[in-house]
């Protein structure tokens, strides 16, 4: 089995999708008026407007209601991105180093959804992430 993508469904979609490429760097594919896609190494970051949740079922997803799942990004240079998005976004938590290792920072995209920008900072999660 593959993760082959993680999907946002959003209230706003053309502020959603401008918000995630800003984030990323990454310019949004959109393969229809409603849903547009960001291709990055290792996954797809989809966003649907909420006029898309009819097509599953209607009420079955509701934008801006999740607290319970993170968007993690392992970047290159922790410091660098922070240093640019910080003024930018609004941070729950500035620089910490996390108890596996991880340096990170969090903050929320406009719809409330936690994003963490994270890059290996010990000996230990740099090898645990060598392999990946």
């Amino acid at each position: 089995m593959k993760l082959a993508s993680v999907r946002i469904i959003a209230g706003n979609i053309k502020q959603m999708v401008a918000f995630y490429e800003m984030v990323t760097g990454v310019k949004a594919q959109w393969l229809a008026p409603v849903f547009a896609e960001l291709v990055l190494p290792g996954a797809v970051l989809a966003i649907g407007s909420v006029d898309t949740v009819p097509l599953w079922q209607a009420g079955s997803s509701e934008p801006g209601a999740n607290r319970t799942l993170f968007l993690e990004f392992q970047v290159e240079d922790i410091e660098a991105d922070y240093a640019r998005l910080k003024d930018q976004v609004p941070l729950v938590h500035e620089l910490k180093t996390m108890p596996w290792g991880n340096e990170t920072f969090q903050f929320r995209d406009p719809e409330g959804n936690a994003i963490s920008l994270y890059m290996p900072a010990t000996e230990e999660a740099k090898r645990r992430f060598a392999g990946r």
